[in-house]
């Protein structure tokens, strides 16, 4: 004992410890995995989850209170929706979505209960709802994670035998093993909370602000720190930067408006960067930095805002005294061309920044928030939620999402899978419908790669769980304590290693678990890896038959129809400003755009998730997708501005706008066949390839020196949204040409 430390310091003069230090391997395991943000200490937190829930569940069921049945269905409950299932988030993130959908899980027992009577009515009910719960993923990254683990929620009582005297036990398994789910998610081993989208949009008003002040100082540029921090900030609010816990991709009024306000934030930092500076040897207009001025104080209000400042609350001086501004300056004429095309430039800068305003608060308050829905940006504000719901669902309702494929791929395997599991009599059938609901993917190569994988676990798990079965010879006990050691180390190990390390691990777990419930031999084993054959080559079918190549030839199907529509569009609005029309003909309505750009987005969420064929440079697809958000923006703001009143038009203006427009148009029609499927390859246009095309496609257009002094500020907005849109085409023509370059070496 004589060489205990005491604290308060001795002899020695030491500093005295205010804490025992863990110094022990096991201590630094455990810490780590306690604050660990690493893969291995997220799975092994997960891991410790389920474990505890499922474990929980099923020894009280079946040792206590002796009921095999709910025991069942609280170990798969529990595992299906915290372990099967990948909704994204924090532990807590998780339960409260669990605890939303044990109504649901209730429902699909119910409903595989009474269809277990027939075979025909139990592969109908399996094809139906397979489909609708596949397809929910369209309403965001929660339903789709969830989607799997409700599926085998249906799975697991759909089989044989036909009891519906049980239902009540299966109920009260599955409500228990739920809600030991949402306990263990919400309380134990809790994960540290990612940074919300509402705060990344926050800071990237706050760098917005910092930019408008930089930019009312002389040199009237941004410092090279300043714009660093602006492209970190817009990368940082960039959908596929954002963890999908915080994307705001569902179809309601506050996800809608989040998502706006990161696009918003995106594009008034773009511009802010883009302004082009005051002429040389004159003074910047005090107009226009005294606009700038309030477009910081705006910007700065509105971070307050979506950080949850309660002294925000029903502010908006700032955004009014910005709208104010926009107003006082708008009417402004500048005398050189030079300084009217920086006059359009600070007006569409104050107009992004007022709509970040505005999406800012009507996503922190919803329906109380009063934006001006007569402009189609916010045409969302007062649509009912249900309708809302219908209108993501109904833009999903077609084999050109990949949605609607997901759902048909899935639930036609899992429909063939019930059917050949009772033609069959297969034993354990609901395992080979497991097998095709896990190991199913998006495009055939990786299907086939993960289920050989699989089945290599498989086979190595079903050996090492026939020699367990054989050594226990019937007995319950060895089981019971080998359960959960081994069910903690499938759930952590298979996440990080890999399919063919789950697909071992989680056939030892099955065999321990089934052999507590009935007498069990070896040749369970044998079964497990018969059923997970079955659904692996019904998987493999299924996707070589149904859409094998996935999200990738839909994506660029998908980007050339929004590249069509935004030349149609910008055509259309371009001939609109230049006749000197106030409103858009019929031709200028953005749905068919808007349309294809959801669709375009979707398809480029699962292709970032998917193993494609190309190792090099590919064509620049987010380019695209966010060409077709300026399109959008800006044909819009063009638009509001020619209902403005406006000087007599000047019609050498007003021919160099349309023609201008007009060679805008082609590019992005010349863009369009370039990404085209299957005509991406092939080369753009008549004695020309999309390369030749990049030469000419450089940022300009007329020359605002070419413009005599009477040219209207319509003519400077106009201008200058089709700038940002050939600098859009230049970016997508050169990826191209990086693309295109090794194939061209000989």
């Amino acid at each position: 004992m004589g060489t205990q430390t005491h604290d308060g310091g001795g002899a020695t003069g030491a500093a005295p410890r205010t804490a025992p230090r863990c110094t022990g391997r096991p201590a630094r395991a455990l810490e780590r995995l306690r604050t660990g943000a690493d893969p291995t200490a997220a799975a092994g937190r997960r891991a410790v989850r389920v474990t505890l829930a499922a474990c929980t569940g099923f020894y009280v069921f079946l040792y206590v209170l002796d009921r095999p049945v709910s025991a069942t269905y609280a170990l798969f409950s529990a595992v299906s929706l915290a372990a099967l299932a990948r909704i994204p988030g924090t532990g807590r993130q998780r339960a409260a979505v669990m605890l939303k959908l044990l109504p649901v899980a209730c429902v699909l027992v119910t409903v595989g209960t009474y269809l277990a009577v027939r075979t025909w009515t139990a592969v109908a009910g399996t094809l139906v709802i397979g489909f609708c719960l596949a397809f929910s993923a369209a309403a965001g990254p929660r339903p789709a994670g969830a989607s799997p683990g409700l599926q085998l929620l249906y799975i697991l009582p759909c089989f044989p035998p036909y009891a519906p005297d049980t239902l009540g036990e299966r109920l009260t398994g599955t409500v228990v093993g739920l809600a030991l789910a949402v306990l263990t998610e919400a309380f134990v081993l809790p994960d540290a909370r990612a940074p919300s989208y509402g705060e990344r949009v926050a800071a990237a008003a706050r760098s917005a602000a910092r930019c408008a002040a930089a930019l009312r100082e002389p040199p009237y540029a941004l410092p090279a720190d300043v714009t660093r921090l602006a492209v970190a900030a817009g990368e940082a609010v960039r959908p596929s930067r954002v963890p999908e816990a915080e994307r705001p991709a569902g179809p309601g009024l506050r996800e809608r408006a989040l998502a706006h306000t990161g696009l918003a934030a995106r594009t008034l930092l773009a511009r802010l960067r883009a302004l082009p500076a005051p002429g040389t040897g004159t003074p910047p207009d005090p107009a226009g930095l005294a606009l700038l001025g309030s477009v910081a104080a705006a910007n700065r209000e509105t971070a307050a805002l979506l950080a949850g400042d309660p002294a925000t609350a029903g502010a908006g001086a700032a955004a009014r005294a910005l709208h104010t501004a926009r107003e006082r300056t708008a009417v402004l004429q500048p005398a050189a061309p030079i300084d009217r095309r920086r006059h359009a430039a600070l007006v569409e800068i104050a107009d992004a920044a007022l709509v970040l305003g505005q999406v800012a608060d009507l996503s922190v308050r919803g329906r109380a928030a009063a934006p001006d829905t007569t402009e189609g940006r916010f045409w969302y504000a007062r649509v009912h939620p249900l309708r809302l719901w219908w209108i993501r669902l109904a833009g999903h309702a077609g084999p050109r999402s990949v949605h609607f494929q997901n759902a048909v791929r899935i639930s036609l395997a899992l429909a063939v899978a019930r059917t050949v599991a009772a033609l069959d009599t297969l034993p354990h059938g609901f395992w080979a419908m497991l097998a095709v609901l896990s190991l199913t993917r998006t495009t055939a190569v990786q299907t086939r790669a993960t289920v050989r994988q699989a089945l290599t676990g498989t086979f190595v798990g079903a050996l090492a769980a026939g020699v367990v079965l054989a050594l226990a010879d019937g007995a319950t006990l060895p089981c019971a304590i080998l359960l959960p050691p081994l069910m903690l180390i499938a759930f952590c190990v298979g996440p990080v290693r890999g399919v063919g390390w789950m697909q071992a691990m989680f056939t030892l777990v099955v065999a321990l678990v089934f052999a507590q419930l009935s007498v069990a031999t070896w040749q369970l084993a044998e079964v497990r890896f018969l059923d997970v054959l079955i659904g692996s080559v019904i998987g493999m079918l299924c996707g070589l038959l149904a859409w094998p190549k996935g999200a990738h030839d839909e994506l660029g199907r998908s980007v050339a129809r929004l590249l069509r529509g935004a030349a149609e569009q910008v055509a259309a609005t371009t001939r609109a400003v230049s006749a000197g029309a106030g409103t858009p003909p019929a031709g200028c309505d953005d749905a068919e755009v808007r349309h294809a750009l959801l669709l375009a987005e979707t398809a480029y969420a699962q292709y970032q998730g998917e193993a494609q064929h190309p190792a090099g440079p590919g064509p620049d697809w987010h380019s695209a997708l966010m060409a077709g958000h300026h399109v959008l923006w800006g044909a819009r703001r063009v638009l509001d501005a020619a209902g403005e009143p406006e000087p007599a038009p000047d019609r050498s203006a007003c021919s160099r706008v349309r023609s201008y427009g007009a060679w805008v148009a082609d590019g992005f029609a010349m863009a369009a066949a370039r990404f085209d499927v299957p005509k991406g390859r092939r080369r753009s246009g008549p004695g020309a390839t999309w390369e030749d095309a990049a030469e000419d496609l450089q940022p300009g257009g007329p020359d605002p020196s070419d413009a005599t002094r009477d040219a209207p500020p319509l003519f400077f907005t106009a201008t200058a949204w089709l700038d940002s849109l050939t600098a859009d085409l230049a970016r997508m023509a050169a990826a191209h040409a990086v693309e295109d370059r090794p194939r061209r070496q000989p």
